[in-house]
């Protein structure tokens, strides 16, 4: 069946769904089962919207699964309702994000009615990557992964939340919010490093963290590597560690040379991503006497 016999078809199923709606309100169908009506029209409305799914109108999904949200509501079966308005989010990503995002709020005012903050927290995630990729609006996409740390911690879910944390702190960072970001860093390195099957990833955390305070300034980065390593012994034998302690040399003798070798050198052995890159060039910058511009 090709796009347009299936636009057609989903366009009969809605008539038909209208239909069914209207008959619901009439006086006779008030006495004799209009609600009946009503579940019939959601299950067309539905039909209808993954038929436009088929012929990829996503817009017209997205609004015929809107419909069977709001008769779902009208039936008082708000989890129904709530898929609806997921499925509805899902079809509208791919035409209208700004659209997506309204209808998966939707869903989470229904989910945190019902107290189910764990589907609550995986929609803030969905809501977080649109204004990722799709908006690129990094301050709202922030807001809605802590919303979603702060569901899953409630609900006992750490590990789901220290992954949406970790994503504030990198995103914070890159906006020079590094105070926020070394918070988290700290948090998170410091309850990875008491778990034996996290105590590897500790390292990274306060590596991040310690590229952060030295971002703000250098002494507060050679006090932070001293209470990482008092802290967490193990972090002294890391090459992370090693790393920051001769950048800490390098940017003391003002050796901008030496600092780029050395990270040469680190990126030869571990790869060095678009985050880390991003820190040690603001760092490096310092080095060359633009100190205030980096405040």
């Amino acid at each position: 069946m090709d796009n347009s016999r299936k636009q057609a078809e989903a366009l009969a199923l809605l008539a038909e769904a209208e239909r069914k709606v209207k008959n619901s309100q009439s006086f006779f169908s008030g006495l004799f089962g209009g609600s009946s009506k009503i579940e019939e029209a959601c299950e067309i409305y539905s039909r209808a919207a993954n038929m436009f799914k088929m012929a990829k109108s996503w817009s017209a999904a997205g609004n015929a699964f809107c419909q069977a949200a709001q008769l779902h509501l009208q039936l008082q079966s708000k989890h129904d309702a709530a898929t609806s308005f997921v499925d509805a989010g899902n079809a509208f990503k791919k035409a209208d994000p700004q659209e997506a995002i309204n209808c998966l709020m939707r869903a989470i005012e229904i989910y945190t009615d019902m107290g189910r903050f764990t589907i609550a927290a995986k929609h803030h995630i969905s809501i977080a990557e649109i204004y990722e990729t799709e908006l690129v609006d990094i301050e709202k996409a922030i807001a809605h992964y802590e919303q979603s740390a702060d569901y899953y911690k409630g609900e006992e879910s750490n590990s789901s939340a220290n992954k949406c944390l970790l994503k504030v702190a990198g995103y914070a960072a890159q906006l020079e919010q590094y105070q926020k970001a070394i918070e988290i860093y700290e948090q998170v390195g410091t309850n990875a490093m008491d778990s034996p099957l996290l105590k590897y990833s500790a390292k990274d955390y306060f590596f991040k963290a310690a590229l952060c305070h030295f971002c703000i300034d250098m002494l507060n980065a050679k006090l932070a590597v001293q209470k990482y390593e008092e802290m967490f012994p193990a972090f002294s034998d890391s090459r992370e560690c090693k790393l920051v302690k001769k950048l800490l040399d390098a940017h003391e003798e003002q050796n901008v040379d030496g600092y780029t070798e050395l990270v040469k050198e680190y990126d030869s052995i571990s790869r060095l991503d678009q985050w880390l890159t991003t820190m040690l060039l603001r760092i490096k910058k310092t080095i060359q006497g633009d100190e205030e511009d980096l405040r």
